[in-house]
């Protein structure tokens, strides 16, 4: 039996290593435990047992610390930091003439309107999404007091 384990546990560790997401970690864990005992002459059912008393509990005491590591929070920038800001039009926006601009620091965008409503120069715009060299913008809308 222990050269079940031992195969296992190199199985999972190349399954790991391959993927390097923590995604077999935890079993190789658990054939690790499950080859020790087999090797102390445990029963085959207690090797069983441990192997997966050993892998559920590594999964769930290393699996948020591999999730913090792995999936970071990442911060928009360049382009992507563009979704969701403010500016204003300086050239009107109008989808079917193809035509509109916002100015967006010292930068001119080619613009199209989100809803494909024509907007007008001098409206504030929220930018939706950037596509190439064209952003997607919808109008702000003032605050009613």
């Amino acid at each position: 039996m222990e050269l079940i384990w031992f195969a296992l546990l190199i199985l999972f560790v190349i399954a790991e290593a391959a993927t390097v997401t923590m995604v077999s970690a935890w079993f190789a864990i658990g054939a690790l435990t499950a080859l020790v005992a087999s090797l102390l002459g445990a029963e085959l059912w207690l090797q069983v047992l441990l192997f997966f008393v050993a892998s559920g509990v590594s999964l769930a005491a290393l699996r948020p610390i591999a999730k913090k590591h792995f999936n970071p929070k990442l911060t928009a920038t360049n382009v992507d930091a563009l979704t969701g800001k403010t500016c204003v039009v300086v050239t009107e926006v109008d989808n079917m003439a193809g035509s509109g601009q916002i100015r967006i620091g010292d930068v001119e965008w080619t613009a199209r309107s989100s809803g494909n409503a024509t907007i007008p120069v001098g409206t504030q715009v929220k930018i939706d999404r950037v596509e190439g060299v064209k952003v997607y913008v919808t109008p702000v809308m003032a605050e009613v007091k």
